[in-house]
């Protein structure tokens, strides 16, 4: 089935193009700085070089149409799409799977969007516009938060008033649901079938990890929200509750301007100081700066600290799997987390860590406890398979 698969944000579309018969991916590409000044398309086909095309952008729809005119100039039949699968950051109490777009179900996204507000109000937008744009076209919703709404209540639940968090709907919602479900996905095969208790660990600008127990998702780091649980490029993670009401009480800030500081300013940025990105920090580190070491190493412990929680969800762990942006391309910080857990076994073979691949690849220690594995995500595919699962 050819799939365009969809994830639009707040001021921006990344889109691609692929058969699920073959995995094959015909284009892929992104438009940025929708309704900013300097607004572009970066897109590539069949693997090719990545082309810049600076257009106005004043709104989702005119980049929607942008990206189905650049699928025609590129020779591919758009009337050969047989269905668009849309991402949406917050499912919700709605969407414990995936489902096919109704009036129904496009407006439980906007219903459940305050949980999320910069991404979901946005990705309705778009689902909008393609069902009117394309009716000809089924659109199916996969939901970052779906692959974790079957934790158990002990795990999901907190400990508020009880009338307080079911009248809100209030619980551990998790996120990077799809891209775990591909790590759990590709992990499995890759191991023939011989890993049962999987930390996955969803790596990058946002972070999470997963307890994946034969398939089935035990537990997350992530909480109502996507600020919860590890450091990230610019967000806080889990931090003392009180911090929050300090801040409105004593340092004078509204509830605006600490959403922003917790969630646009912190993490990475604000530890080192120079950069949220984790390339810039570990050359600062190699520089001798100490506050971009400092940054790593509480990464390091952060993460280690948060895949012992995960075990805990599982009673142990035969496998971990390092995934997303950092996960994928950072030697240095595979090998950082996994010097955090050496006191119990997990150890890495230095030169295979430091290969780059597309593929799955293993680079344990012969004598290491866990296997550890590097798996790059695949998060489109796993949205597609959804999409040819729900139209066919």
């Amino acid at each position: 089935m050819n799939v365009l698969v969809i994830n639009a944000g707040s001021s921006s579309l990344k889109y691609q193009l692929l058969d699920t018969a073959t995995n094959k991916v015909y284009a892929k590409g992104n438009c940025e700085r929708i309704g900013i000044d300097g607004s572009f398309v970066g897109h590539e086909e069949n693997g090719g070089p990545k082309q810049k095309l600076e257009v106005a952008l004043p709104d989702h729809k005119t980049a929607i149409k942008h990206v189905f005119e650049i699928l025609d100039e590129a020779g591919f039949d758009t009337g050969k799409i047989q269905g668009i699968g849309h991402r949406v950051v917050q499912g919700g109490w709605y969407f414990p799977e995936s489902k096919i777009v109704t009036d129904e179900t496009l407006g439980w996204v906007r219903e459940v969007a305050p949980l999320a507000p910069l991404h979901n109000y946005a990705e309705a937008d778009v689902i909008e516009i393609c069902r009117d744009m394309f009716p000809s076209i089924g659109n199916v919703i996969v939901a970052d938060t779906s692959f974790h709404y079957g934790i158990p209540e002990k795990a999901y639940r907190y400990a508020l008033p009880r009338d307080v968090v079911d009248r809100l709907h209030i619980r551990k919602y998790g996120a990077h649901g799809t891209s775990h479900r591909f790590i759990w996905r590709a992990t499995a095969k890759f191991t023939d079938g011989q890993t049962h208790k999987l930390v996955s660990c969803h790596l990058g600008s946002g972070a999470s990890l997963a307890a994946i127990q034969d398939g089935k998702d035990l537990d997350t780091t992530m909480g109502l929200t996507p600020l919860d649980g590890l450091i990230m490029g610019t967000r806080c993670g889990t931090i003392d509750p009180a911090t929050v009401c300090y801040l409105q009480r004593v340092g004078g800030y509204s509830v605006d301007e600490v959403d922003a500081m917790m969630n646009k300013q912190s993490g990475l940025l604000a530890l080192s100081g120079v950069s949220s990105d984790s390339r810039d920090i570990e050359l600062g580190a190699d520089d001798g700066d100490r506050n971009c070491r400092m940054a790593l190493d509480m990464f390091y412990y952060r993460t280690s600290q948060l895949a012992m929680e995960m075990a805990q969800a599982m009673h142990g762990f035969d496998t971990m799997a390092f995934s997303a942006g950092i996960g994928e391309n950072s030697s240095t910080m595979r090998a950082g987390v996994v010097k955090e857990l050496e006191w119990m076994g997990v150890k890495i073979d230095d030169k295979k860590n430091e290969v780059r691949s597309s593929e799955v690849r293993d680079i344990s220690a012969p004598d290491s406890k866990v296997r550890v594995l590097v798996v790059p995500t695949n998060e489109e595919l796993m949205i597609a398979l959804d999409v040819e699962a729900l139209l066919s």
